[in-house]
């Protein structure tokens, strides 16, 4: 692959590790109104806040309590990143590859993860949340705003994800996927990507690109 001209990334369980910390967070969520759906906060992945409120927890009251048990949460919350992830990123800087970041959290969130990391947040040129979206992934929708707003085409650009939803929302918009094995196994990702990752740590992008 030729150097791409944008690079799209998914963020928790791909720059930040937080996806064991969602999994408990709804684990916990859904013991107090059960879904019974099994593995749910693992199904979930991937989806917005308000995707997964419409279609298991319809009623008002529910979403509220649920709302807010997640705010509490997230206030505790920390943001480690990945190691290697500020290399890769300072990388792509180096070689003129605008960055976004492709989300699912809100923006409440982002200016928390942001304020707490300045540094990270002085790395991407865009920034696509929930509030900008009005399908949640799989949708290609995020990616493909995201490529727009960085004025590429979807085809041209990499997709960094980890969950299924994610990977086949990149997909779907056309972009050259790459999955971390960092949520799922990396056996499992392997027909869901053109690349399959175990981390950005000493990763180069002349190494990535040559594996397309």
């Amino acid at each position: 692959m030729k150097k791409p001209a944008a690079a799209l990334f998914d963020l928790d369980g791909v720059l930040i590790d937080t996806e064991p910390a969602y999994t408990r967070i709804w684990s916990e969520i859904e013991s107090h109104f059960p879904t019974g759906i099994e593995n749910f906060a693992i199904k979930i992945k991937g989806s917005t806040l308000h995707g997964i409120l419409s279609a298991y927890f319809p009623e008002k009251e529910t979403q509220e309590k649920i709302c807010n048990m997640l705010k509490e949460s997230e206030k505790r919350m920390e943001y480690p990143l990945f190691d290697g992830v500020m290399d890769f990123l300072a990388e792509l800087k180096k070689n003129n590859i605008p960055a976004a970041i492709v989300t699912s959290s809100n923006e409440a969130k982002m200016k928390q993860l942001f304020n707490a990391r300045p540094e990270f947040a002085a790395m991407f040129k865009v920034v696509v949340t929930d509030a900008d979206v009005t399908k949640s992934k799989p949708h290609p929708e995020c990616y493909l705003k995201a490529a727009e707003k960085l004025g590429a085409a979807p085809e041209e650009c990499i997709v960094f994800e980890d969950s299924f939803a994610g990977l086949s929302a990149g997909r779907d918009a056309g972009a050259h996927v790459v999955a971390l094995a960092t949520t799922n196994p990396r056996h499992s990702l392997a027909d869901k990507a053109h690349v399959v990752i175990d981390s950005f740590k000493k990763l180069s992008l002349d190494t990535l690109l040559a594996n397309f």
